[in-house]
C-alpha cells in the first residue's frame, strides 16, 4: 500500500496538496504545541468511531490508513511515512474518527491535540494554510469515496432521503447501497421487517430506521449529555450564515463559543442548490459549499459545534447577573454571559388539508441534489416566486422532465432578472401565473396535486411538490423569555421603543448595542431578526455585526467587575 492509492485516484492532481512532507524546519515549528507518543508495529494509533487525539506527525516509521466498510472488510486508503501528517478536519474539533491509523513496525509521532492543532493553524499562518488544505481534501476524498457510514435503502425512498440529506449537509461520508444489493445479504437477513433503512456505522453497528439525533449521536458527530452543565462565553443558536459568521468572530476574539443546531448548519441558505450573487464567488457556489467553509472556519478557530442539538428555551431570569441558561431538548442545559439568536425562519406551509402527512414523502421545501435525483426524468411542480424559488427551479430542470411553477403574481416582480432570464430560456420550466394549491392525493406519499389556475382546477399526477413560499422567524421557542418581538421578528438596538426596556436595570444606564435586544447579553442577527432584506450576505453581516456587540458586552461587564473588587 503506498501513497498512490485510492486517495490519488480521487483528488488526482490535488493528492500532493492533501498529503503533503513537512521538512524537518517545519516539524521542529509544530513541536511546541504537541508531545511526543511511540506506539509499536501493528499498534492503533486512532480507530473509525472513536475520538481521536488529533493531529499526529510522523517521525519515524510510518503508519497505513484504512476504513472500515461496516460489511466486515478494510479499505486500505493511504500508507504515510515519515515527515507526514495524520488528521483530516474533524481533528479541529476532537469529533470522532472515521478512519483506522495503524503503525507498520515502531512509529515515533508528535500528536497536536485539537487545542494545540487550532494553535498552530493561528500561530503559523503559512504553514498552518498548508495543513487546513490537506485536512479539508482529505474529508473531500472520505467524502467521494464513500468511507463512514453505510446506508441500506431504497433511493426513491423519502426516510432514506432524509438520512442522506443529513448526512450530506453535515459534510458526513456515506454510502447507500440498496436492500437487494448481495453485498449487504447477511445485514438484511439478519434484520427482517419493516426495519428500511438500516444505517451501519463504521465499526459495524447496526440501528434499524434510525432518526436523525440517533445516527449523529451513533457516529459520533454529538455525544449525548456532553454539554449539559457546562458555561461558556457566547451561545449561538442557529448554524446558518448569520450564525457561523457570528462564531468566526466571537471566536477570534478569544471567546468560549458553542453553537447549536437542530438539523445541520448552513441553514436555509446551505440548501440552495447554486447562490450566483454572494460577494467574492464570481462563479456562483452551492449553499452546502458556501456553509461548509465557514463552518470549517469556525471550528478552526476553536467554535464548539453542536448539531444536531434542539435549544427548547432560553432563561433570562439572571441575565443581569451574567448568566444566560439554554435548556437543551432531552438533554440538560447550559449556561452563556452572551447568548447570538441566529435561529433563521422557518419555511411557510401551505394551508391545505394533508399537508403534515405527505411533508417528507413527496413534499419538500428545497431542492438539493438528493431531491433532484429522486425527481429524474419525472414531472414536479414547485410553488414559489422568490430567488430561492428561481434557482431551485433551474436546478430540477436539469434533471426532472418538465418543471411547472406556480405563481400568484408575474415572475419580473418577485425574482432577480438574472433568474427570470435563466427561466425563460429553459425550454422544460413552464410558469403559470395566478395559480394556487388547492388539494394533495396519496396514500403512502403524494400522488396527485389539486391546483386552481387561469384555466380553472385541474389534478394530475405529481409525486414531487417542492413549496418556497417564504419563511417566517423561528423565534416561538423564546415565549417567555423577555426578549421583545413584532411579528415574530426579534426586535433589536434602536428599534426597542423604551418603553419596553424598563424589566432591567442596566438599561437605566445605556441603551441597546445595535444588535441587542431588550434583554442585556442577548442579540440577535440574520433572518430572525431582518424584515427587509433576508440575504445570505447580509445575514453573514448581521451575524459578525452580533459577535462584535457580544464581545464589547462581555468586556465592559469584565471591567466593571474589575472595578468592583
Amino acid at each position: 500500500m503506498t501513497d498512490a492509492s485510492a486517495d490519488q485516484r480521487v483528488l488526482g492532481p490535488r493528492h500532493e496538496q492533501a498529503f503533503p512532507r513537512l521538512s524537518p524546519t517545519e516539524i521542529d515549528r509544530l513541536r511546541r504545541f504537541g508531545e511526543l507518543r511511540t506506539y509499536s508495529d501493528n499498534e492503533r494509533l486512532f480507530s473509525a468511531g472513536q475520538p481521536g487525539l488529533g493531529l499526529f506527525v510522523v517521525l519515524r516509521g510510518s503508519v497505513a490508513i484504512t476504513h472500515p466498510d461496516g460489511l466486515g472488510h478494510t479499505i486500505p486508503i493511504v500508507e504515510q511515512g515519515e515527515g507526514q501528517f495524520l488528521a483530516e478536519i474533524g481533528a479541529l474539533s476532537g469529533k470522532a474518527a472515521l478512519v483506522d491509523g495503524w503503525a507498520r513496525g515502531e512509529v515515533e509521532t508528535l500528536v497536536l491535540s485539537p487545542a494545540g492543532l487550532r494553535a498552530a493553524l493561528v500561530a503559523e499562518a503559512l504553514l498552518g494554510e498548508r495543513i487546513m488544505r490537506a485536512l479539508v481534501l482529505r474529508r473531500v476524498s472520505l467524502i467521494e469515496t464513500g468511507a463512514g457510514v453505510l446506508l441500506i435503502g431504497q433511493p426513491d425512498d423519502h426516510a432514506t432521503a432524509r438520512l442522506l440529506g443529513f448526512l450530506t449537509r453535515n459534510g458526513m461520508p456515506h454510502r447507500l447501497l440498496a436492500p437487494d444489493d448481495v453485498q449487504v445479504y447477511d445485514i438484511i437477513a439478519a434484520h427482517p421487517g419493516d426495519v428500511l433503512p438500516i444505517a451501519v456505522t463504521p465499526e459495524g453497528r447496526v440501528l434499524e430506521r434510525p432518526d436523525e439525533a440517533r445516527l449523529a449521536a451513533a457516529i459520533g458527530m454529538t455525544t449525548p449529555g456532553d454539554l449539559n452543565g457546562r458555561r461558556f462565553d457566547v451561545a449561538i443558536v442557529g448554524a446558518g450564515p448569520a450564525g457561523l459568521a457570528a462564531a468566526v468572530y466571537a471566536t477570534s476574539e478569544g471567546l468560549s463559543v458553542v453553537v447549536l443546531d437542530s438539523r445541520a448548519f448552513g441553514g436555509q441558505a446551505g440548501a440552495s442548490a447554486r447562490i450566483e450573487n454572494y460577494l467574492g464567488f464570481p462563479t456562483g457556489i452551492s449553499g452546502q459549499a458556501l456553509a461548509g467553509r465557514a463552518f470549517t472556519q469556525a471550528v478552526k478557530f476553536g467554535a464548539e459545534m453542536a448539531v444536531p442539538m434542539t435549544v427548547s428555551r432560553l432563561d433570562c431570569e439572571d441575565a443581569e447577573d451574567g448568566r444566560l441558561r439554554l435548556d437543551l431538548e432531552g438533554d440538560g442545559s447550559i449556561e452563556a454571559r452572551a447568548v447570538v439568536l441566529a435561529a433563521g425562519a422557518r419555511y411557510r406551509r401551505l394551508e391545505v388539508e394533508g399537508l403534515e402527512r405527505f411533508e417528507g414523502r413527496g413534499i419538500s421545501y428545497w431542492a438539493s441534489p438528493i431531491e433532484a435525483r429522486m425527481a429524474l426524468g419525472q414531472e414536479v411542480l414547485l410553488v414559489g416566486g422568490g430567488n430561492s424559488a428561481g434557482q431551485a427551479a433551474v436546478f430540477l430542470s436539469e434533471h426532472a422532465a418538465r418543471v411547472r411553477v406556480l405563481v400568484r403574481r408575474p415572475l419580473e416582480e418577485t425574482m432577480s432578472q438574472y433568474l427570470v432570464d435563466r427561466i425563460a430560456a429553459a425550454a422544460n420550466i413552464e410558469v403559470i401565473v395566478g395559480a394556487m394549491v388547492t388539494g394533495l392525493v396519496g396514500r403512502e406519499s403524494l400522488e396527485r396535486v389539486r391546483w386552481r389556475g387561469p384555466q380553472g382546477e385541474v389534478e394530475e399526477p405529481v409525486r414531487h411538490l417542492f413549496l418556497f413560499i417564504g419563511a417566517d422567524p423561528a423565534s416561538g421557542w423564546l415565549d417567555g423569555c423577555g426578549v421583545l418581538r413584532e411579528r415574530g421578528f426579534v426586535a433589536t438596538g434602536d428599534t426597542i421603543p423604551p418603553d419596553a426596556l424598563g424589566v432591567h436595570s442596566i438599561w437605566r444606564h445605556r441603551r441597546p448595542a445595535p444588535l441587542e435586544t431588550s434583554v442585556p447579553g442577548v442579540f440577535a442577527c440574520g433572518d430572525v431578526m431582518d424584515k427587509i432584506y433576508r440575504q445570505a450576505v447580509t445575514a453573514a453581516g448581521t451575524g459578525c455585526m452580533a459577535a462584535l456587540d457580544s464581545e464589547k458586552f462581555l468586556a465592559e461587564a469584565d471591567f466593571e467587575a474589575s472595578e468592583a473588587a
